[in-house]
């Protein structure tokens, strides 16, 4: 639940960007594929049926287990801790492909949630030749190693628990063998377990036994809870037996237990594990885990394309995505749909071989010369896409759901109504309270040796309730992500001045209505709301904090209406705990605030500040001026003292010099002062070194500096569109893909707005392409599907997401998931039956925002203005 763990990286086009992992895939020739006409990948029962002949799995080239239509990845992937269980680690299974196993590993609870102990990762072996894979790990805590070894054993991959030294006394009965299995692949279907069947529960509803809760960061004990009773045990278990495409049958030395993890959260997936006996060395542990393989099995093409359509005059390429021994060669075909529902082929030719990516390969079909506004499909063999436009419009509106719904739901501090529906209540009137000193806390957040405020610890800090937005689907104020937000939002308006105005805001009654207007433009009171909060911060303590965010966990995890989560009374500690006095409560629930001082975090938010007094000169005259003031004020007393350079994980700023940077040329672009001219040409040779973060503040400083200062940007603009060239060639989307544990929509909103800002600036040398492209791969141009990340936009989009309303496996409107997240070494994935993979499908605000802005872009080179 993480929300923001690689935002750092928005704005880097090139320096971040990997270009995957491409490489030759075997050619072997296969049966036809059984014809299927969803757009998507393949349903897991459209493969042919098992041979009963099983096939044995050899370790590839790419260091994972393959057998037909199924792979065993043994710690390819191993996340690096931030947040503790991604479900991206361990033994994982890739089944018709479906990645429907991971945390294959040896773990500390049944069903272990995301703040759980992971072991450390200490090395990896891989032995192609023996077909053993040999991984090794810790808990150092408790120092203990262990060993876990993979080898094929008929068609089985054989795991093994390797142990120097017994299980310490502290975790028997506690650590054991875990493999997770996905809920989303297993609802609807049954399991036996040595001669006992069940069927896979669709809701949890099992009985648990009592144990103390305790804070999974401090460990300290938290009052009742419960753990999960197994709702299965045997030595060998088969998932699923009635279906090819996902039977797993496991066999073990030790008796293999299956639980429900969602008993105790709702993320939890299906757990099998056994204990690791106690007082044993050796191999203490064996399991056989057999995946069900299907000879001849082919995964249905995918045609990524925009979901949302295209210009008239814009460049049109389809790619279709192909089974790595697809050997068909239909042609593709753009089908024009008529009134009465009749389809006409416009255009037929054989796909252009791209080449392999990851471990598919490629195929395209460009139909750029197809220029009549209408209704479109396309198709290969059997798959049809979904409908999408070819008008003049087409980008008009792609911002409309954003700006209408999403950045209200998100809205802090307000009660938010859509029609009939409460989205969520008058959120955190008790905010805030000072954090502890030396606390490292969770989601990156951490306090320093001072608070740095007249405030003591635990102590309320007044005024701190007003304004901001939850930074992504969970509930905090992360300050980085708001000024952010405040900027482009600000970069939207003083471009195009969208004056659509869907919301009804009133700060006094604390009150948000969607689809109400109000005569204000919606996006002038988005900039007004987030400059609420960073004002508000400087007011309360004199400086830039690093946001506000849960005291525990148990609130952090909180599904649902915001304002349930504390009870919006100022916690008051002569109270006993549930009394209330005078508008007061014992209850310690209210958020803290981490309140060291970081200048870089005083920078990006006077750089906000500074640019939201621009925009709100007319709408709210009052606040732009004090906006305005503090910047001013700030920066001046910056400059008197060395800076301050308290860091930690992404709650704390950039780097200083591009945060500083930044405030220059908006106090520049605000205030015409000379001074800041002479701090934008003077901080220019570092920003230089790091162009890709910086060249839009650079861009955005070109009217006001002196022509030498235009021309000496020129080298560093070729370099980096010819790096842009050269990424775009990395792959067959034509933008950077990243091979993090966030998926990259936020790299590619970056680095198409980047393109857009020098290509107004440097037309000969920048061209527009860029910008089309990372529109089009948010919009279903891009692998493993051809599905909008942008929910609500376009024929087919994100429909389950994590927000915080992902337990109800819906969307927001609007809201920009982080997109394709590639499991190393080459699979790409996003789950749309699963919201819980935040790497995967998280919301949160800069990415929004960008949105907003890129969808503008696009509408403008497209030579058409946006809908106001």
């Amino acid at each position: 639940m993480t929300g923001t763990a690689w935002f750092c990286l928005l704005g880097t086009l090139v320096s971040t960007a990997t270009p995957g992992v491409a490489r030759a895939l075997p050619r072997d020739a296969a049966a036809p594929q059984d014809a299927t006409a969803r757009p998507r990948i393949a349903p897991a029962h459209t493969g042919r049926a098992a041979r009963p002949d099983a096939v044995a799995p050899t370790l590839g080239e790419a260091g994972y287990y393959e057998a037909p239509a199924v792979n065993v990845l043994v710690f390819s992937n191993w996340y690096d801790g931030l947040f503790a269980d991604s479900k991206i680690s361990g033994v994982e299974i890739i089944q018709q492909g479906e990645r429907i196993a991971t945390n294959g590993d040896v773990r500390l609870s049944a069903t272990p949630g995301q703040w759980d102990a992971t072991a450390r990762f200490v090395d990896r072996q891989v032995d192609r030749a023996a077909g053993t894979v040999t991984v090794t790990l810790e808990y150092p805590d408790y120092n203990w190693r262990y060993r876990i070894r993979s080898s094929t054993k008929g068609a089985a991959v054989a795991l093994a628990v390797i142990l120097d030294a017994p299980v310490p006394a502290a975790l028997a009965g506690k650590a054991g063998f875990n493999l997770e299995f996905l809920p989303a692949a297993y609802f609807h279907h049954g399991y036996i377990a040595d001669d006992r069947s069940g069927v896979f529960p669709l809701h949890p509803a099992d009985t648990m036994t009592a144990t103390p809760q305790r804070n999974a960061a401090s460990g300290r004990a938290e009052g009742p809870g419960a753990e999960p009773n197994a709702i299965a045990q045997g030595t060998r278990l088969v998932l699923a037996p009635e279906d090819p495409a996902r039977r797993v049958t496991i066999r073990s030395s030790a008796p293999v237990q299956l639980f429900d993890g969602r008993n105790q959260a709702q993320n939890g997936w299906f757990v099998l594990r056994s204990l690791i006996p106690a007082g044993r060395t050796g191999t203490v542990l064996e399991w056989e885990v057999q995946p069900n393989s299907v000879p001849g099995w082919l995964r249905a093409p995918v045609i990524a394309h925009s979901q949302l359509g295209y210009a008239p005059g814009a460049r049109k390429v389809a790619t279709i995505e192909l089974d790595r021994n697809d050997r068909t060669t239909a042609p593709a075909r753009l089908l024009r749909v008529g009134t009465d529902g009749s389809t006409t082929a416009v255009k037929t030719a054989p796909a252009t071989r791209w080449g392999d990516y990851l471990r598919y390969n490629y195929r395209q079909l460009d139909f750029s010369d197809v220029r009549q506004p209408g209704l479109y499909m396309l198709e290969y063999g059997a798959t049809r896409t979904a409908p999408f436009r070819i008008a003049d419009d087409v980008y008009a509106g792609a911002w409309h759901p954003t700006l209408d719904v999403y950045f209200p739901v998100a809205m802090d501090h307000m009660y938010v109504n859509e029609g009939y529906r409460v989205w969520h209540g008058d959120a955190h009137r008790d905010d805030a309270r000072q954090a502890p000193l030396n606390h490292e806390h969770i989601d990156l957040y951490a306090q320093g040796p001072t608070t740095d405020t007249k405030y003591k610890p635990g102590e309320h800090i007044p005024g701190l309730a007003v304004g901001g937005w939850f930074d992504a689907g969970d509930f905090d104020i992360r300050t980085q992500s708001q000024y952010q937000v405040v900027r482009s939002l600000v970069d939207t308006w003083e471009q195009w001045r969208p004056t659509r105005d869907t919301t009804a805001v009133d700060w006094t009654r604390r009150r948000t209505e969607i689809h109400v207007p109000d005569g204000t433009p919606d996006l002038l009171q988005q900039i007004r709301h987030g400059t609420l909060q960073l004002v508000a911060q400087f007011d309360a303590v004199g400086h830039a904090i690093h946001g506000i965010v849960e005291p525990d966990v148990a609130q952090y995890t909180h599904l649902g209406d915001a304002s349930t989560k504390t009870d919006g009374l100022i916690h008051d500690p002569a109270l006993k705990l549930g009394e209330e006095r005078g508008g007061r409560r014992g209850t310690p629930d209210d958020r803290w605030a981490f309140t060291t001082k970081a200048s870089a975090l005083n920078y990006g938010s006077i750089a906000a500040l500074a640019a939201a007094s621009r925009s709100l000169a007319e709408a709210d005259p009052a606040l732009a001026k004090t906006a305005l003031g503090i910047a001013t004020r700030v920066w001046a007393e910056e400059q008197t003292h060395a800076p301050d350079l308290y860091q930690h994980g992404n709650t704390t700023g950039g780097p200083l010099d591009s945060e500083r940077f930044a405030a220059a040329v908006e106090l520049l672009r605000t205030t015409r002062d000379p001074r800041y001219a002479t701090a934008v040409q003077t901080l220019w040779p570092a920003m230089e070194r790091r162009f890709a973060f910086n060249l839009r503040d650079a861009v955005a400083a070109i009217p006001l500096m002196p022509q030498s200062y235009r021309e000496g940007m020129i080298p560093a603009v070729r370099a980096y569109a010819a790096a842009t060239v050269k990424a775009a060639a990395a792959n067959p989307f034509g933008v950077p893909i990243t091979t993090g544990g966030w998926a990259g929509s936020g790299t590619v909103i970056a680095g198409a707005l980047n393109a857009y800002a020098l290509h107004k600036a440097f037309p000969d040398i920048m061209p527009a392409d860029p910008v089309f492209r990372g529109a089009e791969f948010l919009l279903g141009h891009h692998p493993g599907s051809d599905i909008s990340f942008v929910s609500g936009v376009g024929t087919r989009s994100k429909e389950v997401a994590y927000g915080n309303n992902r337990a109800d496996f819906s969307f927001i409107a609007g809201g920009v998931v982080p997109g394709v997240l590639i499991v190393k070494p080459d699979f790409p994935e996003n789950h749309e039956d699963w919201p819980f993979f935040w790497g995967e499908n998280e919301y949160v605000i800069p990415e929004g925002a960008m949105w907003i802005e890129l969808a503008h872009a696009v509408q403008d080179l497209a030579g058409k203005p946006p809908a106001k």
